[in-house]
């Protein structure tokens, strides 16, 4: 008897997938304080050149903005604070390991809640560059003619 995993997303990240080769995916817990889970689950975030880095032995996320909740006023807190991340211990060393590698870095994909609890999902990727950016253009557009060619003679 398998129970559905219901995934409400929250937000994505498309630029991400533009500007960089994922080579590997990580579910990360996302700590929040209270205002900010209300603003997450109304959608009142933004990616904009948000990213993860590995320090001490913690996955911190930097940069992701929260706006604050109208309401908590007073409880709120900064909208661009670094807020950690919650992974065990072995996926953290390879995160690290794959981090420190010249060229790749950890972006996050989106955000959603599982079960209750907000959740990134985080990918080691590599920058791409003008041409490659080019080639995914033009073997995406190859492929959308290839399949309304096929559709056509159905």
């Amino acid at each position: 008897m398998s129970v559905k995993q219901e995934r409400k997303v929250v937000a994505r990240n498309r630029k991400a997938r533009h500007e960089f080769e994922i080579l590997d995916t990580y579910e990360a817990g996302l700590e929040l304080r209270g205002p900010e889970v209300k603003s997450l689950r109304a959608g009142e975030v933004s990616f904009q050149d948000a990213f993860a880095r590995v320090s001490a032995g913690e996955v911190w996320l930097h940069n992701l903005h929260i706006s604050p909740y109208e309401a908590a006023n007073r409880f709120n807190v900064d909208p661009v604070r670094a807020r950690r991340l919650l992974l065990n211990r072995q996926e953290i060393r390879q995160i690290a390991v794959k981090t420190e590698e010249k060229g790749l870095t950890l972006v996050p994909l989106e955000i959603y809640f599982s079960r209750g609890y907000a959740k990134v999902q985080l990918a080691v990727g590599r920058g791409k560059k003008l041409h490659d950016k080019r080639e995914t253009l033009k073997r995406r557009q190859q492929d959308r003619e290839a399949r309304r060619a096929m559709e056509g003679r159905g």
